[in-house]
């Protein structure tokens, strides 16, 4: 039979209630002949407040146990769901990421999936069952539990999908599908009915929280379709393989704060190696390097992002004595990317988001730009009312209404 991957969001099993709903839609599917695997994250706010219990003990808490700790919100949600299958006559049985055959390196809390030995799965599902798999999580060569980070378990169902040759990857969340802007901010953002990898993995990498970057590029490697859905039923966004748009159009507006901005001015070879071998030991990723050198200096900017550094009070404190005077930090900042096939084709999208934010008096912190994105650093409180102004200018301004499914 087909092997369909569903996944489903911490909101979709978030008390009893929900997780018998998951079981109804995840037992009509088996009933229509399909074999199931379903990937789950952690009930609701599980993992925050699993890391909130971590940080009442410690600033700046071990990776290692961070990830015994988190990965053990998913695994209740797997064995719930398994519980309730079973109850209805569904033959379910729930693996942890390690069991599924989820293999990662050695990157405490943002690991990335290097392999998938699916053979267990394999197994159950020519048993008949249904696998319900823990999102989030996998083990590392080194046989360390280990977690993939923010949206991990978007990652987990679509590497499993393509592991298992999947017929289709279903990611179930609160939203039908992705829209042109956050709809909880932006009210009358619209519903996308397809994006291509590229359109989508720029979006979530600037803060679209409906899909996983990582996930989105390696559906993009696999040639894996992704249907994101709402678990309530309603409409979708498939993300696949798709010609190119018109260059120059903007399809959507994204967003993320917690961001915080390294700069250095005058940084030589010796400033800027010092600064990166010290994020490397704390193994910590940067987003929009930046190194404007003549005669040996220059100014460096870097920008690092708070969701899976849980040690930042300790990386303060080294950056402080070890580059003291060298490197300057600006905390709560946030960012709004403009994100669009061939955006930066000609300079009239970004002369249009500058004068948006100038005509609001926001001053923009820095700026980087891709192929597919703008993005813009600007203080954290400014971000809400800046998503709306882009939106209006770059989306929906001077276009006809559109329906829904437009």
């Amino acid at each position: 039979m087909a092997i369909v991957v569903q996944k489903y969001g911490g909101s979709s099993v978030a008390d009893v209630d929900r997780i018998r709903k998951v079981a109804d839609r995840v037992a009509a599917t088996k009933a229509a002949g399909k074999d199931v695997v379903v990937v789950v994250s952690a009930m609701g706010d599980t993992t925050d407040e699993l890391l909130a219990l971590a940080k009442r003990l410690t600033e700046s808490p071990s990776r290692r146990e961070l990830d015994m700790l988190l990965s053990a919100g998913e695994r209740i949600s797997m064995a719930l769901l398994s519980l309730a299958l079973n109850a209805r006559g569904v033959p379910a049985v729930s693996f942890t990421g390690s069991q599924s055959g989820i293999v990662t390196n050695d990157s405490h809390t943002n690991a990335r999936i290097v392999e998938v030995r699916p053979f267990r799965v394999q197994d159950e599902l020519e048993r008949g069952k249904v696998v319900i798999v823990a999102g989030y999580q996998g083990v590392s060569y080194k046989k360390e539990i280990t977690t993939l980070g923010r949206g991990g378990s978007d990652t987990t169902a679509v590497a499993l999908a393509a592991a298992l040759d999947a017929e289709a990857c279903e990611i179930y969340s609160d939203v039908e599908g992705v829209y042109t802007a956050d709809p909880r901010v932006v009210p009358d953002a619209r519903r996308l009915a397809e994006l291509s990898y590229e359109e989508m993995q720029e979006l979530a990498e600037s803060g679209a929280k409906v899909l996983n970057a990582q996930a989105v590029e390696f559906a993009k490697e696999r040639g894996i379709a992704i249907y994101a859905r709402a678990t309530r039923g309603g409409e979708e966004t498939v993300v696949r393989m798709l010609p190119p748009r018109a260059p120059g159009r903007v399809v959507g507006v994204a967003s993320e704060t917690g961001l915080v901005s390294l700069s250095a001015r005058g940084a030589d070879t010796a400033t800027v190696s010092s600064l990166l071998a010290l994020l490397d030991e704390h193994e910590t990723g940067g987003k929009q390097f930046h190194l404007d050198a003549a005669d040996g200096t220059g100014t460096l900017s870097l920008v690092l992002s708070l969701e899976n550094l849980h040690d930042f009070a300790r990386l303060r404190q080294d950056l402080a004595s070890h580059l003291a005077g060298r490197v300057a930090l600006r905390e709560q900042v946030g960012a709004v990317s403009a994100i669009g096939a061939g955006i930066n084709a000609r300079f009239q999208n970004l002369r249009r988001a500058l004068e948006v934010l100038s005509a609001m008096g926001v001053a923009v912190r820095g700026a980087s730009t891709s192929s597919f994105r703008i993005s813009l650093l600007v203080d954290e409180k400014e971000v809400p009312e800046a998503v709306r102004r882009l939106h209006r200018a770059l989306v929906t301004e001077g276009e006809p209404p559109r329906s829904p499914t437009d």
